[in-house]
């Protein structure tokens, strides 16, 4: 899973990608250069550790996110648009986060000199309307000129599943908020719209609205949307809690009422709204988790491993994690007829065991 962060210049956003990641990239010197910084981090699944310690593997593998520090937004976004750099990264992600300030700092100084997270999140989603009305009236004009020599029923539909983006985008929202079949998503998912990718909103907080995040986040909540969420992080107090020791930290967070690490909270705010579950494979050279969405069927979990276990997927053998631990053994699941043999139509659940039985 990518995400990416972005957010106008002097928002925290390297700040919080530093929290995020552990990485000490120089927030002083970031704003306003064009590179992005990436970071790969394991997400936090105690049941990953309980596993390695039943199990003692070779290898233990976590799942991870790669969390994506693009380059501020500024004037010249508003000027020209994004840059083809920019959006090369952006378009690839999994889901965008937005940060948006709401911190004090006489040193660092708004670009548009006061404080307003409310209107800085319009002003990124504007670009982010901009970007993809662009693409939907190019797109819409090519298809015209096609259709005039040769119209298909395939041409004549994505035409109007265009023309219902472009009149949602001119009303100034964004494509999240479009019913689609199946077959409608498919059409449109290689545009990779940026409107249309789940949004994760953070309040960039000063650290005495740290328990305040109801009031803080209230104004958000007409602009939500079922893909999109937010929520209050000071980024500068979650980049100083992660340089400190796990004893330290929780000391820290106990002082300041944070009950969950920003890591934590944007790990599990990011599951929810990608629709993402885990299960996993265990033995005495690996326990792995695998991260797949929702409703994904055996084979093509199996394909999340390899793709030749899904092209010769036989059978998927399954037991919960819940079952597993109350008895701590494969062999004595099978015994109490815990372990189920699954076929080609099983909906992978959260915390499924799996070994997959497969032909090449």
């Amino acid at each position: 899973m990518k995400i990416g962060i972005v957010g106008l210049s002097q928002s925290g956003k390297t700040t919080l990608f530093n929290a995020l990641t552990g990485a000490q990239v120089d927030t002083a010197a970031y704003s306003g250069k064009a590179e992005a910084h990436r970071a790969i981090v394991n997400v936090p699944d105690q049941r990953v550790e309980v596993l390695n310690e039943i199990f003692a593997p070779k290898k233990k593998i976590p799942a991870t996110i790669e969390y994506i520090d693009l380059a501020g937004l500024g004037a010249a976004e508003k000027k020209s648009g994004f840059s083809d750099q920019f959006l090369g990264h952006i378009r690839l992600v999994d889901a965008i986060l937005a940060i948006v300030r709401s911190f004090s700092n006489d040193a660092v100084p708004h670009p548009a000199n006061s404080i307003d997270p409310s209107r800085d999140l319009r002003e990124i989603e504007a670009e982010f309307v901009l970007s993809d009305l662009s693409i939907v009236e190019n797109r819409m004009e090519r298809l015209t000129r096609q259709m005039k020599s040769k119209k298909t029923d395939a041409d004549a539909r994505e035409f109007a599943l265009l023309e219902r983006c472009k009149a949602l985008l001119e009303d100034e929202k964004p494509l999240r908020r479009l019913q689609m079949s199946t077959e409608e998503e498919m059409i449109v998912r290689g545009y990779q719209f940026l409107t249309q990718k789940p949004l994760i909103v953070v309040v960039n907080i000063d650290e005495s609205n740290i328990r305040n995040e109801a009031q803080v986040l209230a104004p958000f909540q007409q602009v939500m949307d079922p893909h999109a969420a937010a929520l209050s992080i000071s980024a500068q107090i979650e980049m100083e809690i992660r340089q400190l020791s796990d004893d330290e930290a929780q000391l820290f967070q106990a002082e300041l009422g944070i009950a969950e690490s920003a890591m934590a909270r944007l790990i599990r705010t990011s599951y929810d709204l990608l629709g993402l579950v885990s299960f996993f494979t265990v033995g005495s050279d690996e326990v792995r988790a695998w991260t797949i969405t929702q409703d994904t069927k055996a084979p093509q979990a199996a394909g999340a491993i390899h793709t030749d276990f899904e092209r010769g997927f036989i059978r998927a053998e399954v037991v919960h994690y819940d079952d597993f631990i109350a008895r701590k053994s494969l062999a004595q699941c099978k015994t109490d007829g815990v372990t189920r043999l699954e076929g080609k139509e099983y909906i992978v659940k959260d915390g499924d065991i799996i070994t997959f039985r497969f032909a090449v």
